[in-house]
């Protein structure tokens, strides 16, 4: 350490014998981004200021409301109206006047997470609904960050740990192998919808904070591939092991984040038919089957395998050719994220549409009939 006054600060976690100097250096150098200052961020942004990590980053859009302070601890009346990020920086510097703050008022979108997600070591994830959740699990999983989940409801809460490899397996899962595709609309309430007691989500968000020192300092074992989920009225926890997923979206580029429609992949009711490369090779050579790529004309890898049309996510949101209403048709783009989403949107505005999207995309489909070299 290098003054006396970091030293009482910290004098009572650097006291424990599996901590000490070493793991709170490591917290001072280390940054921690915390998505949503709302009831999971609150006590977990108090805790991780208390704790010394070096550079805090708050991300959000809204401002405290009345109905807020139940359990939203940071703030009191008189911050009623302000943004959260802001008003949450505010108390956490003067908690720890030695830490940066960095402060972000805004919501994030797939148009604006990248900037600012890749400059931290970790991500806290303290949002309400699902889009959030898998944007920024995508996020994280693109650029390698590791990522701290958590979840309330009535008295109920559950905090678990993604991207990050189990120290005996080597397994690593994210929130899309928990949830390989959303829950349907109406399968899940809201807290706005039915409520939570106050103190559920200060039990998550310090639970979250908990995840967040132990990795990065490297003390003790975190929770990867398990949730844990807490019940209040029982006093009980119990484990959900978590599994890799054959079924859930891969992304490989920040592009195809980017050009993904999570609000309408999260509420969308229509399933489509995905194809294995197998089953689009079967396919892909009968007549009446047309082939489309999605992509953007300078995407990469280039194919030249078999004919197809190149008609881009926008122009299909623009307009679906008509010409081609009653043929079967086929969608693809590099991992099959975005095949899905637009195929079910085209389900949508068109349920009469004969339509599949190629599962793992074209990387898939070249891999599995070893086309890269050509």
């Amino acid at each position: 350490m290098d003054s006396k006054p970091k030293y009482q600060r910290y004098q009572r976690q650097l006291l424990i014998n599996e901590f000490g100097p070493a793991a709170q250096e490591k917290l001072l150098k280390s940054s921690v981004l915390v998505i949503g200052a709302g009831g999971l961020g609150c006590p977990a942004l108090q805790y991780l200021a208390a704790a010394g990590v070096g550079r805090i980053g708050i991300a959000d859009g809204d401002v405290v409301e009345l109905s807020n302070l139940q359990r939203q601890i940071l703030y009191n009346e008189s911050d009623i109206g302000k943004n959260k990020a802001t008003c949450a920086a505010e108390k956490i510097k003067a908690l720890n006047s030695s830490i940066e703050v960095e402060v972000f008022a805004f919501h994030l979108t797939n148009q604006n997470i990248t900037k600012v997600i890749i400059d931290f070591d970790l991500v806290i994830d303290g949002s309400d609904n699902f889009a959030t959740r898998y944007l920024v699990n995508d996020c994280c999983v693109v650029h390698g960050l590791p990522l701290v989940y958590g979840a309330v409801l009535r008295f109920e809460g559950q905090v678990g740990v993604f991207n990050v490899p189990d120290k005996k397996t080597k397994t690593v899962t994210d929130y899309r192998d928990l949830f390989p595709e959303p829950p349907q609309p109406n399968a899940f309430a809201s807290c706005n919808e039915v409520g939570v007691l106050g103190v559920i989500p200060g039990i998550i968000g310090v639970m979250q904070a908990t995840e967040a020192i132990k990795i990065i300092t490297g003390i003790g074992q975190p929770l990867t591939n398990k949730i844990i989920t807490y019940n209040a009225l029982h006093n009980s926890f119990y484990d959900t092991e978590i599994t890799p997923s054959l079924k859930k979206l891969i992304f490989l580029t920040s592009d195809e984040i980017e050009s993904f429609d999570y609000a309408f992949f999260c509420s969308a009711h229509y399933k489509v038919s995905e194809l294995s490369p197998e089953e689009f090779e079967t396919l892909r050579t009968k007549e009446n089957v047309v082939v489309i790529d999605i992509r953007e004309k300078h995407e990469l890898p280039k194919v030249n395998q078999f004919q197809h049309l190149n008609i881009t996510i926008a122009e299909l949101y623009n307009a679906f050719p008509k010409e081609i209403l009653q043929e079967e048709i086929v969608l693809f783009c590099n991992t099959g994220a975005r095949s899905t989403a637009m195929a079910r949107n085209l389900k949508q505005r068109h349920p009469e549409l004969n339509l599949h999207s190629l599962a793992g995309g074209i990387w898939a489909w070249k891999k599995q009939f070893k086309l890269f070299d050509e």
